[in-house]
């Protein structure tokens, strides 16, 4: 019998991401290249053999429903249990914790309809390849109504309880005067009784531009890469035909992270490129993390840059920040020297 059902909160609204997160959820922007926030909670998920899903996505979720569709890359395209995108009535910015009582309230039949006696309550921002089948072994030999996952003191937004307890939870929620599971387990509320899970493996909160910025660039560690990406417990996302990558004549790609279907003619260093990137002849980038169909014309100079989707850097472009403020270029944004929208 499946034991575990899972809930992945992606209605938190995250102050320090907005940059990135003003066209679309924070669960889905774009990560290591290759991958959205929300891939490494579903991977956790998959991986623990948890088959039944329920994505709580904020009003803002189109390009989030767009990547997860039904969730065939994850294999929860199923007759049975399988993969619910629930939109909530949750207004922009009122979520501020994981487990939101109001936003799992608008969807109680998913709980209601689950026959796994326990289940996951996560966020879409915490990185890890956490073991949610070794955690609910703890958490039943704890006793405790509630327990949390934590890496060396530190809350991975990650927690397990009954069905049943979250179910009263959601339907007292005003009257006990909490707003979400984080909430009661960091007031440490009665009467429920509380434990924490352990976890010694790769763990990280993307929860500000700066902490987005330094964890994409550490995985440009190989030793950080492999705690990350194990062979074992692999990380899926959505799957997109696209050709190799093309390397011209004069190109140059050193300690970077570059997806399929792009096209480099200059000299890139230390950054990351998503799909479907162009990169003109003679330009630089060094520390620069480059989302999908980026169009970086010639002879232009990067230097700690962050452009989001859809950019165009027109030729002769000189760009530099630093590694303390990068230089952030919002979505779809045609950008000249001196210029950044």
């Amino acid at each position: 019998m499946m034991r575990l059902a899972a809930v992945i909160d992606a209605t938190v609204t995250i102050p320090g991401l907005k940059e990135l997160a003003m066209y679309r959820s924070s669960a889905s922007i774009p990560f290591a290249g290759r991958y959205r926030l929300i891939d490494f909670a579903l991977s956790n998920i998959v991986n623990s053999d948890i088959s039944s899903v329920g994505v709580f996505a904020s009003q803002q979720s189109v390009s989030l429903m767009d990547h997860i569709g039904k969730g065939k890359s994850w294999d929860l395209d199923r007759r049975r249990n399988g993969l619910y995108f629930l939109p909530t009535s949750q207004r922009e910015g009122d979520q501020l914790s994981v487990g939101s009582f109001a936003a799992l309230e608008d969807h109680l039949s998913f709980f209601k309809k689950s026959t796994q006696p326990y289940v996951v309550v996560t966020s879409a921002f915490s990185i890890s390849q956490l073991d949610y089948n070794d955690m609910l072994d703890a958490h039943l030999a704890s006793g405790a109504d509630i327990t949390e996952a934590v890496r060396d003191g530190e809350c991975m937004k990650s927690y397990i309880l009954s069905k049943e307890l979250l179910m009263e939870m959601i339907k007292s929620f005003r009257e006990n005067r909490v707003v979400s599971v984080e909430d009661i387990v960091n007031l440490k509320r009665k009467p429920y009784t509380f434990s924490q899970y352990q976890y010694e493996g790769y763990f990280v909160l993307i929860n500000s531009m700066e902490s987005y910025f330094n964890e994409s660039m550490a995985l440009l560690n190989e030793v950080t890469w492999r705690q990350l990406f194990l062979p074992e417990k692999p990380i899926y996302t959505k799957v997109k035909d696209e050709p190799p990558t093309k390397y011209m004549k004069g190109s140059s790609v050193k300690r970077s992270l570059v997806a399929n279907g792009s096209l480099l003619e200059g000299q890139v260093s230390d950054s990351i490129l998503s799909r479907a990137v162009e990169i003109g002849r003679n330009s630089k980038l060094e520390n620069c993390i480059i989302m999908q169909k980026c169009v970086i014309e010639d002879n232009c100079d990067l230097l700690y840059v962050v452009a989001d989707k859809d950019v165009r850097i027109k030729a002769g472009s000189v760009l530099h920040g630093t590694k303390e403020k990068p230089v952030i270029i919002r979505k779809g944004s045609e950008v000249s020297e001196g210029e950044v929208l």
